[in-house]
């Protein structure tokens, strides 16, 4: 069942579309759901108070008289969800409507609702911005390493805990070291199995000589220390407590190793 999030302010439009948009084979199962909005405030404050995203947004631009009313309601949800697919249906296709929305809210698609077969149209359009949506979500969830609270986008090197940016801890206002965040992406990834000075500093591709067991230990330190952080945000308990009961970034044996443990 697809989730879809309305914004039309005429009634005869609404009347035309909805049973079309709630039957349409949009992802290959049930009758979908779909959130009608009339007023762009309406639709605005309804999205402030969401706590989960549509799979797509379908927005009249002019609304009330208003042309900005959907170019308004698109910042509004992208704000909030960046990567929502959102379509325009509109009567004002090839207008400086049309060219403002592209322009301020890069759009999936403006499409005209005084065309043929305009009810097909839409679910086409519908259907291959939802396509395009998954691959997106599969490709972004394969870059994803996920380890309880913990998230490495390692497309953008964004290391996170329970949604809270890990942080140098010598400086707040700047991100983990690189040393630091590829440590622990070696660690989870070979967690449950430990890894020492050694097996570090071949997969860092570092220098053995210039990297010893004190330099591991040092940041090891520095990524409990980041973690206390965020997990002090999360409002949860503390990290370096934990590391030392046997749970998060815990000592191996004599050989200087770590391992990474997750209950």
């Amino acid at each position: 069942m697809a989730e879809v999030f309305w914004v039309e302010d005429q009634s005869h439009w609404i009347e035309r579309f909805l049973d079309v948009l709630r039957q349409a084979d949009l992802d290959a199962s049930a009758e979908n759901s779909i959130h009608v909005f009339k007023f762009a405030e309406a639709a605005k404050q309804h999205i402030s108070q969401a706590s989960q995203a549509p799979d797509i947004a379908i927005l009249d631009a002019n609304m009330n008289g208003n042309d900005r009313a959907g170019i308004s309601v698109s910042r509004a949800l992208k704000k909030k969800w960046p990567d929502l697919p959102i379509i325009y249906l509109s009567e004002h296709s090839g207008t400086g409507i049309e060219q403002q929305a592209f322009e301020e809210t890069d759009p999936e698609d403006f499409i005209a609702k005084h065309q043929q077969n305009i009810e097909q149209v839409l679910c086409w359009r519908i259907k291959a911005a939802l396509k395009k949506s998954q691959r997106s979500d599969k490709a972004h969830a394969e870059s994803q390493l996920i380890s309880g609270d913990l998230v490495m986008d390692l497309d953008t090197w964004t290391f996170s805990w329970a949604g809270h940016k890990l942080m140098n801890p010598n400086n707040q206002q700047r991100p983990l070291p690189p040393t630091p965040r590829k440590i622990l992406r070696y660690l989870v990834e070979a967690s449950p199995r430990p890894l020492t000075t050694y097996q570090i500093v071949e997969l860092l591709e570092a220098d053995p000589e210039r990297f010893s067991d004190a330099n591991y230990r040092q940041h090891i330190r520095t990524l409990r220390q980041s973690i206390e952080l965020a997990v002090q945000q999360a409002g949860q308990d503390s990290f370096v407590e934990a590391c030392k009961n046997g749970i998060g970034l815990v000592s191996f044996g004599e050989e200087g190793a770590y391992q990474w443990l997750i209950k």
